[in-house]
Order: C-alpha cells, then structure tokens, then sequence
C-alpha cells in the first residue's frame, strides 16, 4: 500500500510538471480554417492558393497570404476533377502546387486494428492480473508451513573469538563445538557425542547473539539464525512444520550451525494452560525435543539457543542429550569492560589523552550493548560540539547520559529550588565520604537529567560479589544524608528526598527479611513461590505470624531511624563542609571526583565506622 501510494503520487507529480512545461513552450495559434469545395474553387480561381497537399480526401491548403486551411475532397474523384466540375479553371489550377501523399502503413493498420485488439488485450490482461492473485495465494498456502530461518553471509564483517571481549569461561566451553566442527575425526573415534544443543544464558546486551556468530566466525560453516517467536502462528501445527523446515535445512548443509534466539518464547514448562494438550506453543515444544533427539552421533549439525531466563523452561529441553551444556554469560567486570571499550572505539576517533580504564571504572552493572551504545553516544556528542575527536569529556558525559538521561538545562527552576537541590546533593556526598566502607564519591551534579533533579554518583573501587552488612548501613545512611540535610539547613523537608526514602525502605525491608541482617537473627522472612500457569508467575507467601510482621515493622524502622541519625551526626559535625559543598555546586553546578576531593581536603574529614 505504501509503494502504491508512492506510486501514484510521482505519477500525478510527473504529469503536473509536463503540462507545466507544455503550457509554458506552447504558442497558441488561430486553427486553420475550413473550406467548402465551392470557396476553394473560387480562391483557385482568383489566385489566392499557393499550395495543396493531399492525404487520402484530406486537403492542406497554403493560401499566399501565409494563411493555412484545410478542406475535404469528393472520394470517388481525384482533385483536378473535382475543381473543374466546381469550375475551376485550367489556367487558374496550373499556378497551384500540388502534392498528393500516400497515407502511411502504420495509420492504416492502426485504424484497422486497434478497435478490433485492443479490448482483447485489456480483457486478457485482467485475466492474468486474477490468475497471478490466485497463484500468489496458492504458493502461499504450500509455504505457509516453511520457516523463516536466515542464512548468515558475514563477508567482510566475520565475527571471531577476539571479537568478543572478555566471556572468557564462555569461549572456552565452546571452544570444543568450534572444534567438533573443524575436526569431527577425533571426537568420533573416541567415541566422545559432542553436545547437540548449547544453551547461551545471560542477562539481556551479554553477548549471546554476538557470541554464536563467533562460534560460527571461527568454524567457518553456514550459520542459519532465526527467533523463536517466528515458529509460533494461531493456526496448530504451523510452529511444528516450520521446526522440521529448520532443522532439515540445516542438516542440508551440514557442517552449520542453527542459532535460535529467544527460546524461552516456545520452550516454557508444559502444562502452563487449562486447556488440553493441543496447545500450539507446546506442539512446537514437542517437535523441538523430537527434532534433537533425531540426530545421529556423525551428524555435524549444532543447535545454539539463547535465553534470559533459564528458569521457565521446560526441563524436558535441558535434559542430557539435548540442550545438555548451559553457557552463563555474567556481566563485564572492570577488565572486561576496558577490553569491551577498545573493541567499540576501533572505529571512533579519540583524543590522544583518553583514557578508557577510568571510562570502564564509572560503569559497573554495564552490559556490552550498554558500553556499545555508550561509545555511540560520545561520538554523537563530540559531532554535535563540532569537534573532530571524541574526549575524556564526551566519554564521561555519555555515562551519565546512558544511566540517568540527557541535562536537561533549559529546565527552568528558582534560586531556591536550587540551593535546595545543592545542599540535598551536598549531603548525600558529605555523608558518604564520612563513613568507612562506603563507595568513593566520582561526581555531584545539581544538573537535571531524566527524572532528577540533580544526582551523586558514588561508584566501588572495584567488582564485588558479596556486600557486607556494613557496607548496606553506610548505604543507608548515604540515602538519608539528602534527607537530614535539608531538614538540617531549612528546617523542613520537600519531595525531592521521596526517590531516596523508597530506595532505603527496600533496602531495609531486604536486610530484615532477606538477607537476615537484623535484631531478629538470621532468618528470612516470606517464602517465593512459582506457580505454572501461562509461563510462571512468582508470588510471595506469608509464612510468618502477625506478630513478627510487626517485629519485621519495628526492625525496618530502626534501620531507617538508625541510618537519619548518623547521616544527621556526620552534618552536624561538618556543617562547614556541607556549606561549602552547596557553595561550590551553586557556582560551577558539577563537582568531579578530584574537584571533591581537594574541597574536603582542608576540614580533615576522617571517615567513621558504622555499627
């Protein structure tokens, strides 16, 4: 419909342009005129006529005078008779040039048959335009039950092992299908199965697509991709026939490898719906199984799956001797996301003074699709400044922008609202340089970005697995630091503390009832459970009294009035400190990480230890 519409819009567009261009180049001109046999014998008589041509019983006519007219000879006579029996007389009809034209061939056929063929033609031609409907419909019908798998054509942009930073455990599990594929002999006279499904699990921008075409890249055979979504249709036994479409296509053209992405979409647990077993999720399932369990010890064909969320799947799928080896893709940490940074600035132009191991230290959580699209982001920043390579602040900038949102500068807000926004922000990174265990303070902003007013980013020194109950007290009382702050220097409270308040609760909620980090002693509150129905829902079960509810209350209360009260003993403490932090913030609006640093130096401050 959008070509059609295209279509007729040039189409209208070009005939507009041509009549402008006709009408413009036109020169209108008076018509010739037409003659009676008698006028013309009469203007022969008189002398008047120059010339006649003829064409058939058509007469063109030049006058003397330059005039043209145009008059129509009897059929059954020729010319010179006719203007004699009009009385034309032979001396006056010498003095007149005539010429006589034999129609042309094209005329004579095209008067005799186009009325005749060309509704034949058009007759004809809508018969095909309904054949070539029914036909189309028809095809579409027999390949309704094929798949939709994409063979990969890397060309120039094969993708290896050393293209994939960091995932080193990863590469090392596949490394053996790479090598299954390259070498098969070897496994297979020691009687070794190579795994026939490779299940790739990791939170969502880990790698997993990226790493299946390097498994591909490296063994160099057809790699056939496709999403598990495309299998499923509304019609029952679709999403079955394209599953035997796929595999056969790649046993086809074996040594390959067949990439399904998002496998979760046709492989949750069985038994999810109160209907019987017809659904048609779970016969697309059951082909799925029957296809892995068809194939033969010699057969070079391996099935690469991806998902982020192993625990819904059926575990009939995660059985030996289908998908049997699980891949776990974490997050980067600090050298893997250095490495990541240089894979993605290949093609950047950076400063020669960039440095991206301090890039890599402000991003920890990051994904590699998060680090991709960081280093995109510096590059658009650093073109919209006109500058011809991406700097240390353009790096910086892109951080931020990927975690909280764009500044938003033209925000308009007034002095108050600012120095409020300053002392809240203040205090959070007062607070948070004065408690031992806490995270370094990198940045305070009062800038607004996204849904902030303003923000202080305190990033660790290095990855952690494990949190100490130390380290979530100095958390808790760096949330309250903006909160006791401005109830400090103002003597009230406004809204912009509500972020941080939710934040504390569940953190303190989660150190009592989860993580058993409280006076009640180590014991978790609450039970998850998992119930199968439409996938799998999880639901939170009770299982605790009224009365410890309201000890779990009262122990979530002590941790957040714990928490105020040492964020309101470090302010009260540092008052000098915390107004010049608010000072500075209200003059330069950013304080970096040494910029901090060189401003706390002369209070001295010396962090305390929280029990």
């Amino acid at each position: 419909m959008k070509n059609f519409s295209k279509n007729i819009f040039w189409a209208v567009l070009t005939l507009v342009i041509a009549s402008v261009v006709f009408s413009m180049v036109y020169q209108t001109s008076q018509p010739p005129a037409k003659l009676s046999l008698s006028e013309l014998a009469l203007k022969v008589n008189a002398g008047e006529v120059a010339q006649i041509k003829v064409s058939g019983d058509t007469l063109s006519i030049r006058l003397k005078n330059d005039q043209k007219a145009t008059s129509k000879k009897e059929v059954e006579a020729g010319l010179t008779e006719s203007l004699k029996n009009f009385g034309v007389q032979p001396e006056a009809l010498a003095k007149v040039e005539i010429s006589v034209q034999d129609p042309s061939g094209w005329q004579f056929w095209g008067g005799l048959l186009i009325p005749t063929v060309l509704p034949i033609l058009l007759i004809g031609f809508l018969f095909w335009l309904m054949f070539r409907q029914a036909r189309g419909g028809m095809n579409q019908a027999f390949s309704f039950g094929r798949s939709n798998i994409r063979l990969s054509t890397f060309g120039n942009e094969r993708i290896t092992f050393q293209d994939v930073a960091g995932l080193k455990e990863a590469k090392e599990e596949l490394v053996e299908v790479v090598d299954f594929l390259r070498n098969p002999k070897k496994y297979l006279e020691l009687g070794a199965r190579i795994p026939r499904g490779v299940l790739l699990v990791g939170q969502p921008g880990t790698g997993k697509t990226m790493l299946a075409r390097a498994v591909a890249g490296e063994s160099n055979v057809p790699f056939f991709h496709t999403s598990a979504s495309e299998f499923v249709e509304m019609f029952v036994g679709v999403g079955a026939s394209r599953i035997r479409d796929s595999f056969a296509t790649a046993r086809k053209a074996a040594p390959s490898i067949l990439f399904i992405d998002e496998i979760d979409a046709v492989g949750r647990q069985r038994g999810a719906g109160l209907g019987g077993g017809n659904d048609e999720r779970e016969q697309t399932l059951n082909q799925i199984l029957v296809e892995l369990d068809g194939f033969d010890r010699e057969t070079r064909v391996i099935i690469l799956a991806a998902t982020n969320r192993p625990d819904i799947l059926d575990p009939a799928l995660l059985r030996p001797g289908r998908f049997d080896r699980r891949v776990l893709l974490d997050l980067p940490d600090l050298n893997d996301r250095e490495a990541i940074l240089k894979i993605h600035a290949r093609d950047k132009i950076l400063e020669p003074n960039c440095d991206l191991r301090r890039v890599a230290v402000r991003t920890p959580g990051f994904s590699g699709a998060d680090l991709a699209n960081l280093m995109n982001e510096s590059a658009l920043l650093a073109a919209r400044q006109n500058k011809k390579a991406v700097s240390q602040e353009e790096l910086f900038e892109s951080v931020e922008k990927v975690l909280l949102g764009p500044e938003r500068r033209g925000r308009v807000i007034s002095q108050s609202e600012k120095e409020i926004t300053a002392y809240h922000e203040g205090g959070h990174a007062l607070v948070a340089a004065s408690i031992q265990g806490s995270d370094p303070v990198h940045k305070v902003s009062i800038i607004s970005r996204g849904f902030t007013g303003g923000y202080t980013m305190k990033l660790p020194i290095e990855d952690r697995r494990l949190r100490t109950r130390k380290q979530f007290l100095a958390d808790l009382a760096m949330f309250m630091g903006g909160y006791a702050s401005e109830k400090l220097v103002f003597g009230d409270i406004s809204t912009g503390a509500s972020s941080d308040l939710k934040e504390a609760s569940e953190l303190a909620r989660s150190l009592v009832t989860k993580y058993g980090m409280s006076e009640l002693g180590p014991i978790t509150f609450g039970k998850s459970e998992e119930l199968i129905f439409l996938g799998r829902e999880i639901s939170a079960e009770k299982n605790y009294s009224e009365a410890i509810a309201t000890k779990i209350d009262a122990a979530v209360q002590d941790l957040m009035a714990h928490a105020y009260l040492t964020a309101q003993k470090i302010l009260k403490a540092h008052r000098k400190a915390l107004d010049k932090i608010a000072q500075v913030l209200l003059e330069k609006e950013t304080l970096e990480q040494e910029e901090f640093a060189a401003l706390l130096k002369p209070f001295k401050i010396k962090p305390i230890v929280i029990t």
